[in-house]
């Protein structure tokens, strides 16, 4: 048996049987910018026809009006995930009006120089929705409204209970063993987060595909790239831009000291930031000259979702829940993988290799041993991811691990070699060779760097003539597979009665509004 099948065999201990991971869910959010024909970002309001942005379950908005977002329900498989993905794409698309496509990269199509045409996201008159518009409108003023305009996958995990209760009975930590289910689950669910952490440049490599950017993106900042072709700015090895410097980035987020070492640790960090003045945000000030506000509050967060981080801790919350207290009440029920980068040459954004390759590394980091993580470790994590985002594809690329440099494929093609069992197990537990499949791909991605999606999108903008023709051009073939997405009579009544329903209930949001928008904020504040 070689080294690597060792280990392997020690993170998938051997009472571990396929059986134990029926019942995994999975749930994917991908966001997707609408381009008027010109190329340039859509300044019309969200399609009627679709629903209200604020009340649709799988078809909203996130920060700007034209930055939709498509959300599919915890799926039992793969394939059932991406077809429900694919569903979604296949409505959008039927409504999208005056020759409006879906952008398919991670980073905008052509903005104007002015800001203010990015427009904000809207969801009615009611006081919910006002409060939605004005927490995008206190980002634009913190972080410009241009960071608003970027997309990415977001992959849901979560591992049946009777997985953990397994783990538990064989651990040997009397501690450990003494907790009750919802915060022994926790407790995992934490380290695979906290090596999720840890192996972020290795889905920055693997899945990274904004290695270049629109010059217009950076209107008006300061940047190191350089220029590609006419109108396209990059770095000459980056892997994904998005997840750097001029990706979501919070200077004020790194001073919040939140860590992943325990929950109740983790909620009291994330609300002491909701409750945090910050003296550039309170430079700001709260509301204009005419008395209107322009930000919820002077905090570090505004709300708890303004925290951008790789990876979060998730539980649904109920009715009034924020959600810090859904996990504080419940505990960690799924996790979120947010360090996805949309893939361009798929019309959905995502496709079995990615979803395979993200579940096989999520049990890769739940199984395998995670210490704690402070801050003298996250400095090196970020250094590591700085290396891949930035010179990923360099051939001396490298990362720092225990006190040493290691070439960056040494690296990834070491943890690669370690999730074979574990995408064996998977296999076994869905009857497919998709998961081993993936990996594959992705070996074959650190043995050939031209075989990286970021390898590929330089060369097709090059071949194209920029980022907009290659973008326009994607857009344009995810058409087709749109089109030839066959939508059963049910998928389409479902998606009607919803854009009805939802629209029904914005309705009833605004009519029972008896309490004002700015004694409604005062009480938040």
């Amino acid at each position: 048996m070689s080294q690597s099948e060792a280990n392997s065999q020690a993170i998938l201990p051997t009472w571990v049987n396929a059986e134990l991971f029926q019942g995994m869910l999975r749930g994917i959010e991908r966001e997707s910018l609408r381009m008027q024909s010109n190329g340039f970002l859509s300044q019309a309001d969200h399609p009627k026809a679709l629903g209200s942005a604020l009340t649709h379950p799988h078809i909203t908005t996130d920060y700007s009006e034209a930055l939709m977002e498509f959300i599919t329900p915890p799926k039992a498989s793969i394939p059932e995930a991406l077809n429900y993905l694919a569903d979604i794409h296949a409505v959008v698309h039927r409504h999208l009006e005056n020759g409006e496509k879906l952008w398919p990269l991670s980073m905008p199509c052509m903005l104007d120089e002015q800001e203010e045409n990015i427009r904000l996201a809207q969801y009615g008159s009611s006081n919910i929705g006002q409060f939605k518009t004005l927490y995008r409108h206190g980002l634009g003023i913190r972080y410009g409204r241009r960071m608003q305009t970027i997309s990415g996958v977001h992959y849901n995990v979560s591992f049946p209970d009777h997985l953990f209760e397994q783990l538990q009975q064989h651990e040997t930590d009397e501690k450990l063993k003494a907790l009750n289910l919802q915060d022994y689950r926790s407790h995992r669910y934490l380290g695979l987060i906290r090596n999720f952490i840890r192996l972020t440049p290795l889905v920055t490599y693997l899945v990274g595909a904004s290695p270049s950017v629109c010059k217009c993106f950076m209107t008006g900042r300061e940047h190191h790239l350089l220029p590609l072709i006419k109108g396209t700015l990059f770095t000459p090895y980056a892997t994904a831009l998005r997840m750097g410097r001029f990706g979501y980035q919070n200077s004020a987020q790194k001073q919040l000291g939140i860590h992943y070492n325990n929950l109740e640790c983790y909620v009291a960090e994330l609300q002491k930031a909701v409750h945090t003045p910050y003296a550039q945000f309170s430079h700001l000030g709260l509301n204009d000259e005419d008395g209107k506000p322009i930000q919820i509050n002077d905090h570090v967060l505004q709300i708890e979702n303004e925290y951008y981080s790789l990876v979060r801790p998730k539980q649904v919350p109920q009715a009034g829940e924020t959600p810090s207290e859904a996990l504080a009440n419940r505990g960690i029920g799924y996790v979120e993988l947010r360090a996805v980068d949309v893939n361009p040459y798929v019309a959905i954004g995502i496709n079995e290799t990615t979803a395979g390759f993200l579940e096989v590394l999520a049990l890769y980091c739940l199984l395998k041993d995670s210490p704690e993580l402070w801050e003298e470790e996250q400095d090196l994590l970020e250094h590591n991811q700085n290396e891949v985002v930035n010179r990923g594809r360099a051939p001396n690329a490298t990362i720092q691990e225990g006190g040493q440099d290691y070439p960056l494929a040494q690296w990834a093609e070491h943890h690669l070699q370690e999730m074979f069992a574990l995408a064996d197990m998977l296999n076994q537990t869905y009857a497919t060779t998709l998961y081993s499949d993936a990996l594959k791909v992705m070996q074959e991605r650190v043995q050939n760097v031209d075989a990286t999606l970021s390898a590929q999108v330089i060369e097709d903008t090059l071949r194209h003539g920029g980022t907009w023709s290659f973008g326009s051009a994607m857009a344009h073939q995810h058409v087709e597979n749109y089109q030839q997405h066959v939508l059963s009579p049910e998928t389409l009544a479902y998606f009607e009665e919803l854009a009805t329903s939802s629209l029904q209930q914005q309705q009833q949001l605004e009519q029972e509004t008896d309490l004002s928008f700015d004694d409604y904020l005062a009480k938040f504040r």
